[in-house]
């Protein structure tokens, strides 16, 4: 599965990277709402993950685009500021599920189990 991470910190974008291949899946990264929409459009993808605030645009916006599109993708949302408004604003935006960072490469992948359980390998 094709996973595009967004995020405009470059330490999450390698980290998503690092545990998501180790797991199968072929990642893009993008560092802007911008880019990621661009990369979504050239090529498709099982499922995003998105910061929520980033500089310019954030990730609420992407959230919306992508709801908006024929093919429904699924996105996990993910912030430093997980408040209960930025909870209920990713939820209502569109996101399956809520990702508070830090996380642990075990709580992405719990995320991703929630949203794409065949595609996740069984952890011991």
């Amino acid at each position: 599965m094709r996973v595009l991470v967004v995020d405009d910190d470059p330490i999450v974008l390698a980290s998503c990277r690092r545990v998501l291949e180790a797991e199968g899946f072929t990642v893009v990264t993008a560092a802007t709402v911008g880019q990621a929409v661009e990369e979504a459009v050239a090529q498709g993808f099982g499922l995003i993950i998105v910061d929520i605030k980033m500089p310019e645009q954030d990730g609420l916006q992407l959230m919306k685009k992508v709801s908006a599109w024929r093919k429904r993708v699924p996105v996990i949302a993910m912030s430093g500021y997980p408040t209960s408004e930025a909870v209920h604003s990713s939820l209502i935006s569109g996101a399956f599920v809520f990702l508070p960072k830090p996380f642990t490469p075990e709580e992405l992948l719990g995320a991703l189990q929630v949203v794409v359980p065949s595609e996740i390998k069984e952890h011991d």
